[in-house]
This record gives C-alpha cells, structure tokens and sequence, in this order.
C-alpha cells in the first residue's frame, strides 16, 4: 500500500511525461505481481464495489473527526473532493499499526473485498478502524478506491508504453490486452506482460481508433481523392467479435454490450471468426433514427420483445479488423473496406447490418454541401480517412479525422451556481442557464465548460457579490449574465420543466453585449425542435 501510495504521489505532483513514465516503470518492475496486478487494475479504470454510499462516509468521518456535519460539508466544497477532505479533516493516525505496509493486494483483498458483504454497522466499524490505521496520504488513497473514484493524471496510452518498456512486448499488443480489463492476479498480470499468446489476444477486440475533430475547411489535407468520406451517425460505436461461434459486442468504452442487442447476436451467427467495427444505431428499416430512440435500449440487463420491436437496432459497420484469425490493421483502409463489402456480400441475411457507404464527391465544396445535409438524415457530420490509412490504436491525428456539423445555439441567463471539484474545488463553475417563458425565467440547461481561467474567475466574483438566495451548495444569483449556449441535439421532454431536453450543452461564448431580457424564450426553442422535425 505505501508503494501505490508513493506511486501516486509521484504521479500527482508533475506534469511531465517522462517523469510520469519512469515512475510507472519504477513500480512496475519493483512491485511483485500481485500487487502489480491491482495496480494496473486501478490505473486503467477499475473499481471495486462500493462500500458505503457518501452521506454514510461524510456522516462517519464527521463523527471520527468530531466536527459538526455542516463543517465537514463546507469544507467539502472548497476542497471538491471527498476522499481527500476525510483524509484532511481526520487526526493524523494515533495507531501504531503498521497496516499502508501491508501489500497492495492483502490491502485490497482483506480490508476492501470484504466491506460489501457486512451489514452497515460492521461496515462502520471497519472503516473507522482503517481511518486511524493508515497515515494520511495512505488515507486518502484508501478512501479514493473504497468510493470507486480512484483517478489520477496518466492517460492508459502512457501506462501501455511503461508496460512495453518493463516487459519488451510491443506497445500495440499491450494495448489490445488491456482491452475491456484484466482479472487482478498474478496470473492475469503476466498474460499482459508476457509473450505472444494468439489464444488469449484472439478473444479481445482491439483498441479502438479514434478520429480528431476537424475544425474549418478540410482544404489543408490536399488532395479530395486521397480521401474516403462517409456519414458520421449519431449511435454507439462498437466492435463486434466472433470467435469460435461466440459473438460478443464491445463499446467503445470497453462494456460488454451483447445483451442489449440480441437481434445483431443473432444475425452475427452467420460470420465466419471475425472483428467488425460499426456504430449500432436505432433503425427505422431504411436509416437511423434518433439517438433518443436508442438510449431506450442502453444500459440494460435483458431487451424485451416489445423493446426490440419498438426500438429494433442495426449495425452500421466502417470497418474488418480480422478475418479467420488474420489480423488486418496493418492493411490499407480500401483493402479493408473491399473484403468487408466481400464478408457482408455474402450473408444471406442482411437485415442486422450494412456497410457505411463512402459519400460521392470530387471537391472539398461538393462535400461540405453534403455536409450541410447531415442532421436531414440524423447524422452528426462527416467523416474523412484516408484511403492508404492503417487502423490505429487510440485517436492518433492526421489520418481520420471527424468534421461534425455546427451546433446549435442560443442565449440563456444566469441563473444558479455552484462550486466545481477538482482543479476547480473553491470556484462557482457549474451553472444552470434559463431562457424566458413570458415574463419568468424557466431552467433549461447545465453547463461546466467553455469558459477559459480568468472568465471563470470573473464570474466566480459575480456569483458572491450577487447571490440572491442559497441552497445547500447551489446559490441563486441575480439574473444578468448572458451567455451563447452550444449544443448537439434538441426535444421535447415530459421529464424536464421547460418541457425542452438539450443534448451535450456547453457554454460557447460570453454575451457581454446582451442584457438578461435579451435571451432567447422558450418558443424560440420550440420553432427550432419542430423545424428540425
């Protein structure tokens, strides 16, 4: 536990690579595998079950602390995260055990496994107990992994590159094994480190390759026929590997999604072994529907029949990673892309799946009017590769890059704040913006993003001197601030108000010029919902 802890501190305290990288090394070729194995495991986003929910731990530090709960709640909100308010506000250990010696992997498995399986005043007991065992910085981490919130500055691209360092294994492979995570063993430690194991790598799917943004005029990347354009829909990107007869489909956030979509399970079975990348998207039989329609069947255990017939998906595939254990990454795009046409061409049941058509242009103008017609067919933009282009790993720019459609826009008010976490802990950032319904002004978005350092202080400033009433954390300020909200998508929604759902809201300019009465109302946003219909 104190080497994790070190670790982290290490991590924490500088924002240079090599610096990050040699401590990654460091650790993982001092700490024994075991250990090594959790660590990986908390580094790429693994968690452990919860032990407690927050208002149980806040309620228990307060009294371990004794201070009133309201003290420990505002100290909360300046520091903007709880792990490491406990670890501050708690007295420096008074017991002599020596438990952050203890290895990772003892730690974890006898102190924090065990949490979920107590009853609550066990469960208290316990942790109390690891509060005045460890040290504060071990504290901290403690806490960090009992909450699930467990973060820290490294990218999984730079801990894939410490791995390929320590062990020789090419940076690529290390990668894919990581995919979807790894059992924290000894065992499944060393099947990420080891040498080439075909059986084991031919049941993951692979890193996903990501596009860049592409912003302005694609005219600086050449020549148009160097380039495959196709439709950027708005659904769930995902791989879908058949191997041996099993399919599984994967997100592209490393979820095992196949329950959700049985009709592409099934419609799968008649591949040969191979991994697809698509996006699984809402079909209405011809072409996607609203992203709406598909979050209906995101998220759950089991899709009943009703759901399937109200809301039937389809995979929309861009590419052919691998091929009867012939892995083709390496191959250029317009290889790929013609044995994908191939595979598909000869299924006899097509109603699952389609291949994502390139788009017909001979210039960057023609495309950008193609471009323009996006959201008609509920797409998000256009996508642009390159035809010699390799399938990557990670969003690695100059090769593929996304050219999405401008947002929509409008002009809100100020209405409530509160402090943000993090970097941002002590400073009012996340807003609640409203537009006008007559004379009220009725909430219709949050936004956290989009204002540089020194606007946020300035309207940190507004927020204090200008608070009108408070509500636990969040104050209501004077309505007279007006900013230019961006935004993805809009609906009605029987869930919200305003009767008005936005999608992926972020503040996108500062209306300086604008006084409060001058924001858009609540009919402005319906035209635009019946326009976009």
């Amino acid at each position: 536990m104190q080497r994790f802890t070190e670790l982290y501190s290490r991590l924490d305290s500088t924002t240079k690579t090599s610096r990050k990288l040699e401590a990654l090394k460091q650790y993982f070729t001092d700490a024994p595998p075991a250990d090594a194995a959790w660590a990986l495991h908390f580094l790429s986003g693994g968690k452990v079950t919860r032990a407690a929910t927050t208002t149980a731990l806040r309620r228990w530090a307060a009294e371990e602390a004794n201070l009133p709960l309201w003290l420990l709640e505002e100290c909360y909100e300046h520091v903007g995260d709880l792990g490491e308010t406990i670890a501050l506000v708690l007295p420096e250990k008074a017991d002599k055990s020596n438990l952050h010696q203890l290895p990772l992997h003892r730690f974890v498995e006898e102190r924090l496994l065990v949490l979920p399986q107590l009853d609550e005043e066990a469960t208290e007991y316990r942790v109390r107990q690891l509060w005045r065992e460890l040290p504060r910085s071990s504290r901290f981490i403690a806490n960090k992994l009992m909450m699930g919130s467990f973060r820290v500055g490294v990218q999984r691209k730079l801990v894939c590159r410490a791995l390929a360092e320590v062990s020789g294994v090419a940076e690529p492979i290390i990668a894919h094994r990581l995919v979807g995570g790894i059992a924290p063993t000894p065992e499944g430690f060393s099947s990420v480190i080891c040498g080439a194991d075909e059986a084991l790598d031919s049941i993951r799917p692979y890193p996903f390759f990501l596009a860049s943004p592409l912003h302005g005029s694609p005219n600086a990347l050449g020549d148009p026929a160097n380039w495959q354009a196709e439709w950027k829909w708005d659904g769930i990107r995902a791989q879908l590997l058949v191997q041996s007869g099993e399919v599984l489909i994967w997100s592209r956030g490393e979820e095992a999604v196949s329950d959700q979509f049985p009709e592409l399970v099934a419609g799968a079975r008649q591949l040969p072994d191979c991994i697809l990348d698509g996006e699984i998207v809402a079909w209405d039989g011809l072409r996607p529907r609203s992203f709406n329609d598909l979050q209906r069947r995101l998220g759950r255990k089991q899709v009943s029949g009703t759901i399937q017939r109200e809301v039937p998906c389809h995979l929309i595939a861009y590419d052919l990673l691998r091929i009867d254990g012939l892995d083709l990454r390496n191959q250029p795009l317009d290889f790929r892309q013609h044995e994908l046409q191939t595979l598909l061409d000869g299924i006899a049941d097509k109603s699952w799946v389609s291949l994502s058509t390139a788009l017909p242009f001979s210039d960057w103008h023609e495309l950008a009017r193609l471009r323009g017609q996006a959201r008609e067919l509920t797409a998000e933009g256009v996508m642009l590769k390159e035809r010699s282009s390799s399938y990557g790993v990670g969003r690695k720019r100059g090769a593929w890059w996304k050219w999405k459609v401008d947002p929509y826009l409008m002009d809100a008010v100020l209405i409530y704040a509160q402090r943000g976490h993090g970097r941002r802990a002590g400073l009012y950032t996340d807003y609640t913006f409203a537009v006008w319904q007559q004379d009220a002004l009725v909430p219709v978005a949050k936004a956290y993003s989009g204002l540089n350092d020194s606007e946020l202080r300035e309207v940190d400033r507004f927020v204090r001197t200008h608070t009108i009433e408070r509500f636990g954390p969040v104050r209501s300020v004077e309505p007279l601030l007006v900013f230019e909200l961006a935004f993805e998508d809009i609906q009605a929604s029987s869930r919200h108000k305003s009767g008005i759902a936005v999608r992926f809201p972020r503040i996108n300019r500062w209306r300086r010029d604008k006084v409060a009465r001058e924001a858009d109302s609540i009919a402005t946003l319906q035209h635009l919902i019946e326009h976009k219909q």
